[in-house]
């Protein structure tokens, strides 16, 4: 068997396939099934031995070690890499199930050591079996070369065609045709609509009679926006006194052809629908797939009793995820168009006589709306207040309040400048840290410290975060390391399970945007009470 191993596979590069593998077991931000565990140990570990593969060519052209040497040493670490396997394999259990209790999931789980290790390696031969044909067809070329040029010419040429092919395909082929089968898939979901959403009856949504936008236009995402707005019976029970009919305007991708014109369609769509004579105009941002957090507008409709106004426009039908690879200059058009709109719209009121001028978004949603100021002074100057839930690292001015936070305060509640103007929260108290003076607008981020979303960046390939330094963030299972390339790989997984956590934990938020908003936006006469009442009904 070693002979075997030795014939097939190179000593660095399955030594470091196995320690990244190894490492891949171990506790990241959120839990993870066996059959993700699985995939992801394959990946880290075709990627150990892709940098172990080039470290050892490079010391056997240093080191030349004697056959009973090589022998010893190929003993050697077969046996610590499967000793290694066995322990890693046997505690990764334990690791998954402690960090469902911290998050307080149930820890009853279906965790199988011999799938997961099988798993691993068939994809991990796999994909090794494909990196080998492609050298093979690399050095059949280089030979077929150096017959009719020199041979460091030949050697070049054939390295720059191989790497394009590959380039080419990855990019052209796999990228591209998943990008558009993507695609494909989501156009069929956007046409169609969530179970339970009827068209409007209220001429105060778009959608609805009278509305410059068709229904069918809005896109599934848009549908339920407006085909969900509170009803004022629904206010009037909250509340206890006479509730308006809320104003929910959305432009879908098949509303107008190109952001400014879904903006100015917007601005049109306020206008017949009376949204600048409410006390509070709110520009939302939204998810790859046109998607509003019904927490955002739910509250804002309940804090004002009715008398809000809200505006999203939609610029991909992509999940998320895919519209961060390939759509967030499109985010960033939709953002700045939508925005600069509505506000162009808004300053010609007479200034006594404009609504409080709000921005939301979650995820995908923040990055959007973010993109239309040039930092935070400029936002404020500009907007009566923000909200902004688990912004993704890409995020500039999220970048620039948490790198630039003030000395002594974790990145996963930074402290921005004493907390003048913008605060970051995973809990409502962190709203009110710390105790200084808070004036308007303001700007809140909520943030959990376990969220994928917040902390997933290309940095992880080979750079510690910070958020791993010192104390950790709430819900962040202390038995968490970073690992080079393996830390990347473990949070991009963390991401598909960000949902299916607890709120508090992972990308869920639920009712902390009660309190962010009452913090930013809160209308007269609002207290403590009223917010704890609307956290029960909207949690």
């Amino acid at each position: 068997m070693e002979r075997v191993v030795r014939r097939r596979l190179g000593f660095g590069g399955t030594l470091l396939a196995t320690l990244f593998a190894c490492a891949s077991l171990t506790p990241s931000l959120l839990p993870r099934t066996w059959l993700y565990q699985g995939v992801m140990g394959a990946v880290t570990g075709i990627l150990g031995y892709a940098v172990g593969a080039a470290i050892g060519a490079l010391c056997r052209t240093m080191i030349k070690l004697p056959d009973r040497g090589r022998r010893a040493a190929w003993r050697v670490m077969l046996g610590g890499c499967a000793a290694l396997a066995v322990v890693a394999l046997w505690y990764s259990y334990d690791w998954q199930r402690d960090l469902r209790a911290l998050m307080g999931m149930d820890t009853r789980i279906e965790w199988f050591p011999p799938v997961i290790l099988a798993l691993a390696v068939v994809l991990f031969a796999a994909a090794l079996l494909a990196a080998r044909l492609v050298r093979l067809g690399g050095r059949k070329l280089i030979s077929w070369l150096d017959r009719y040029v020199p041979v460091y010419v030949g050697h070049a040429v054939g390295v720059v065609v191989i790497g394009l092919l590959v380039a080419v395909f990855a990019n052209d082929v796999l990228f591209n045709g998943f990008v558009a089968r993507m695609s494909d898939i989501s156009s069929v979901a956007n046409d169609g609509t969530h179970p339970g959403v009827r068209p409007p009856v209220s001429a105060y949504v778009s959608g609805g009679p009278r509305s410059l936008v068709s229904w069918d236009s809005l896109g599934r995402e848009g549908r339920r926006f407006t085909g969900t707005a509170a009803t004022p019976a629904r206010l009037r029970a909250f509340s206890g006194r006479p509730a308006a009919e809320p104003i929910r305007v959305y432009i879908g991708l098949d509303s107008a052809a190109t952001p400014r014109a879904q903006a100015a369609l917007a601005v049109r769509e306020l206008e017949r629908t009376g949204a600048f004579g409410r006390p509070v105009l709110a520009v939302l941002g939204t998810t790859g797939t046109g998607w509003v957090d019904p927490h955002i507008a739910d509250t804002l409709e309940y804090m004002y009793n009715g008398r809000s106004a809200m505006v999203a426009m939609q610029y991909s039908y992509l999940p998320s995820w895919v519209s961060f690879l390939v759509d967030r200059e499109k985010a960033a058009a939709a953002g700045r168009a939508l925005f600069e709109a509505v506000r162009e719209r808004w300053a010609r009121l007479p200034a006594g006589e404009r609504p409080r001028l709000l921005l939301s978004g979650e995820s995908l949603g923040s990055y959007e709306l973010e993109q239309a100021f040039g930092d935070l002074a400029d936002l404020v100057a500009r907007a009566d207040g923000a909200v902004f839930v688990g912004p993704p690292n890409a995020n500039p001015i999220w970048h620039r309040l948490t790198s630039g936070r003030d000395r002594g305060s974790p990145v996963w509640r930074p402290v921005y400048q004493g907390g003048r103007t913008a605060r970051f929260a995973q809990h409502p108290t962190d709203l009110y840290r710390p105790a200084a003076p808070w004036p308007r607008p303001r700007v809140v981020y909520l943030q959990n410290a376990s969220d994928p979303v917040v902390w997933w960046s290309p940095q992880l390939i080979y750079r510690r975060p910070a958020w791993l330094e010192g104390p950790r963030g709430p819900g962040v299972n202390p038995q968490m390391n970073w690992f080079p390339l393996v830390t990347f790989w473990q949070v991009l997984v963390d991401m598909t399970s960000a949902l299916s956590v607890p709120p508090g934990h992972g990308h869920r938020y639920g009712a902390n945007i009660v309190d962010g908003w009452a913090a930013v936006a809160a209308p007269p006469g609002w207290g403590p009470n009223d917010t704890w009442r609307l956290r029960a009904l909207v949690g």
